[in-house]
């Protein structure tokens, strides 16, 4: 599938692919305060690390089904039958370690939320506040920030795991906590005013 011809300039990363036009041009940088919608987001980030988000992306939805809609208290149940279930779906990414820290952090997730909810731990970070950033062409944007690994600091102590610093700034980037589309992008001026409302709406 190719990215449609519609004159619109996008993030060079985009390609010609329209999975990821369509992903890029809708959820990317759009501000996500649900916390387990943000559990899912950062579960797929996990399995995503050492591979293209791309790859991840056209297996979203088996990975919905097969983590039970990525539902915490659902997947911190999970048993060995249920690692050996999803080391035998070709759907997902077979990878014992992602899968088990996947059920691991559901269950940081469940301990966390006795304190906290997890979208406010994590929004916390930013004050609530995302940051629309103004970068000409990709090669500009970090792999990871100061914040960034704060985060991944705060989380490994709460026992989550594959949440390094480069992990939760694509993280942070795709749940809107940052405003990384470029300056030419068409996504830009619309991200930043959503990431505006958004801050304007926590106060």
């Amino acid at each position: 599938m190719t990215a449609p011809d519609d004159g619109k300039t996008r993030c060079s990363w985009v390609g010609n692919d329209a999975l990821y036009a369509a992903y890029h041009d809708t959820e990317w940088g759009v501000p996500k305060y649900d916390s387990v919608g943000l559990f899912e987001k950062i579960s797929l980030e996990g399995f995503q690390a050492g591979l293209s988000w791309i790859t991840i992306l056209r297996k979203r939805e088996t990975f919905r089904e097969a983590f039970d809609g990525f539902e915490p208290r659902t997947v911190a149940r999970y048993t060995d039958k249920d690692v050996a279930r999803l080391m035998a779906n070709a759907g997902i990414v077979r990878n014992r370690a992602k899968i088990e820290a996947a059920i691991s952090n559901a269950q940081a997730y469940l301990a966390l939320e006795k304190r906290i909810p997890f979208a406010d731990f994590i929004w916390r970070f930013v004050d609530h506040a995302p940051q629309s950033n103004t970068f000409a062409t990709m090669k500009e944007v970090p792999a990871q920030t100061e914040t960034s690994k704060a985060i991944s600091k705060a989380l490994k102590k709460e026992g989550f795991r594959f949440v390094g610093p480069t992990t939760v700034y694509a993280f942070m980037q795709s749940v809107g906590m940052v405003n990384d589309h470029t300056r030419d992008c068409h996504r830009h001026k619309p991200c930043a005013k959503l990431l505006k409302d958004f801050a304007k709406s926590q106060r």
